[in-house]
C-alpha cells in the first residue's frame, strides 16, 4: 500500500490549508490470497473449468490460489462416458496447470449419486458387480493421478437433511458400508492422498452434520482410512451458520482435517451495494472461522468469477455468488477473504483528503473526506501516525482509536459504503503543542 507524504508549514495549518493524501493500490499490487493463506498455515483454492485456464481467467487462477479443484473434469460421467472408454483430457489439463503454478489439486469426486455415466445408472447390476465397478473406477482414477492429487473428495453427499443415508445407487446396492469400502480402495490406490467425505448443509451443528460426525467417528474407530471432512458451504446471503466454527472444531477434535470445499454466497439479482457488503462479511466470516481452527486446512471457492458460477443455472433469480464479478474485477467479497487472512483492503480508485479546518493554541479540528472515482467501497479504514504528540480528543461519523501515536478511524455503521462518484466525511478534535507536522495517511 503506497501513501503520499506531503510537507505542510505551521502557517498553512493556521490558514486551514487542505492537504490531499491518496493511497492508490491496484488489485495486481495486493498480496495474493495464496500468500496470505500460506502465512496463516492455510491453503486457499478454487474450482476451475479447464478450457478457461488461459488469459485473465488463467492469470487469476494461477496467481491468487494455492489449490485447484476440477469443477466437473474428474467426475465419473466425464472421465468414463462409455464403459471402458476414458477421457482424461480436461483433468490432465488442470493437473498440468496446477503443477506449473506450484498448486495442489483437490480431486473431486469419486463416489456420488449425480453426474454418473448413463451406462452405469441405467444398468442392472448385482451387488458384486456394482462393488467391482466402483472399486475399478476408484483404483483407475486415483491410480492415474497417484502422487499428483493432495486430497480426494472420495464420497460426496451421502446424507439426507435429517441425517439418514441418501437413497442412491451405492447405498441401495451396497449398503452403508460402501463408504468404508470406497475409502479403503482409494487409500490402496494412493496411500499419500488425504481422503475426505464431502457434503452440503453440514456447515453448522445440525442433524445432518451430526450424522456425518458420527460416521467419521465410527470410521476412525474401525481403522478405516479417513483424513478429513469437507463442508461445501454453498450459502445464502446473510446465512452463515452461527455454529460454523464450533462445528469445524468438533470435527477437528475427532482427529481429522476440515476443509471448506465449495464456498459461494448467492444473492437475489441484481446485486446492490448492501448485498455486496453483506457478502463480504459472509466470506470473511467463513474464512475467519477456518483461520481460528488449526485443523481447518483449506478454503476453496466454487469458482472465483461470476462468469463461471453454477448458481444462476440452478437457482433462477440468484447469482453474483463468487469473489470476482463477470469481468474479473474483485468484489468486496474478495477483500473479505483477504482481510480474514490478514490482508489490507485495496483502495484503488479511492482517496482520502485530510484537512485542518481550524486550529488554536492547544488544539485543532480536522476532517477526512473519502471519495471514490471509478471504484467503490463497502467499508473503509483511514490510518495515520502523528509525529509530534498530537492526541485525538473526540471524533464523529467514524470510530477512531489511538494507540501511542497511531490513529485508526473506521466507518460508522451508517457510512461504510462509498459509491462510485460519491464520498463520505468524518471529523475529529485533537490537541497539539509546539508543532503539528503532517502525518502519513493510508486508506484501507
Amino acid at each position: 500500500m503506497r501513501s503520499l507524504r506531503t510537507g505542510l508549514s505551521l502557517a498553512a495549518l493556521l490558514t486551514g490549508a487542505v492537504m490531499l493524501f491518496t493511497a492508490p493500490a491496484a488489485h495486481a499490487a495486493d498480496t495474493p490470497l495464496r500468500d496470505l493463506a500460506a502465512a496463516k498455515g492455510k491453503v486457499i483454492g478454487t474450482a476451475v473449468t479447464g478450457s478457461k485456464l488461459t488469459g485473465t481467467y488463467g492469470d487469476i487462477a494461477g496467481a491468487q490460489f494455492s489449490s485447484l479443484t476440477p469443477g466437473n473434469a474428474m467426475k465419473w460421467g466425464t472421465v468414463e462416458p462409455t464403459q471402458g472408454s476414458f477421457n482424461w483430457s480436461e483433468a490432465d489439463q488442470i493437473v498440468a496447470f496446477a503443477q506449473a503454478h506450484n498448486q495442489q489439486v483437490r480431486g473431486h469426486t469419486l463416489v456420488w449419486h449425480s453426474q454418473n455415466p448413463s451406462w452405469l445408472t441405467n444398468g442392472t447390476w448385482t451387488s458384486a458387480q456394482l462393488s467391482s465397478l466402483l472399486q475399478n473406477h476408484i483404483s483407475t482414477e486415483v491410480g492415474r493421478y497417484k502422487g499428483e492429487i493432495t486430497a480426494w473428495d472420495v464420497v460426496n453427499e451421502p446424507f439426507n437433511e435429517d441425517g439418514t443415508y441418501r437413497s442412491t445407487l451405492w447405498y441401495n446396492g451396497l449398503g452403508a458400508n460402501y463408504i468404508a469400502q470406497a475409502l479403503t480402495w482409494a487409500h490402496a490406490a494412493d496411500p499419500a492422498a488425504k481422503l475426505y467425505i464431502n457434503d452440503y448443509n453440514v456447515e453448522g451443528v445440525n442433524a445432518k452434520s451430526t450424522a456425518l460426525y458420527d460416521l467419521v467417528k465410527s470410521l476412525k474407530a474401525a481403522g478405516v482410512p479417513i483424513d478429513g471432512v469437507g463442508l461445501q458451504a454453498h450459502l445464502v446471503l446473510g446465512q452463515v451458520p452461527a455454529t460454523l466454527q464450533q462445528n469445524i472444531q468438533r470435527f477437528a477434535d475427532l482427529g481429522v482435517d476440515v476443509a471448506i470445499t465449495e464456498l459461494d454466497v448467492r444473492m437475489a439479482l441484481p446485486s446492490d451495494s448492501t448485498e455486496l457488503a453483506q457478502q463480504k462479511a459472509d466470506f470473511k466470516s467463513v474464512m475467519a472461522a477456518c483461520v481460528a481452527v488449526t485443523r481447518c486446512v483449506n478454503v476453496t471457492v466454487w469458482g472465483f468469477t461470476d462468469s463461471d458460477s453454477w448458481v444462476p443455472g440452478t437457482f433462477p433469480g440468484y447469482g453474483a455468488a463468487t469473489p470476482y464479478d463477470e469481468n474479473y474485477a474483485p468484489k468486496p467479497a474478495y477483500y473479505g477473504l483477504s482481510e480474514a487472512l490478514g490482508g489490507i483492503r485495496s483502495t484503488d480508485g479511492c482517496s482520502a483528503t485530510y484537512s485542518v479546518t481550524s486550529q488554536w493554541n492547544a488544539g485543532f479540528t480536522g476532517q477526512v473526506t473519502i471519495a471514490c472515482s471509478g471504484a467503490s467501497l463497502s467499508s473503509w479504514r483511514a490510518s495515520w501516525t502523528y509525529g509530534a504528540g498530537q492526541q485525538l480528543t473526540q471524533a464523529w461519523n467514524a470510530t477512531c482509536t489511538q494507540s501511542g501515536a497511531a490513529v485508526t478511524c473506521a466507518n460508522a455503521t451508517y457510512n461504510g459504503t462509498v459509491p462510485d462518484g460519491g464520498s463520505v466525511t468524518f471529523g475529529f478534535n485533537a490537541s497539539w503543542s509546539g508543532s503539528n507536522p503532517v502525518p502519513v495517511v493510508t486508506l484501507g
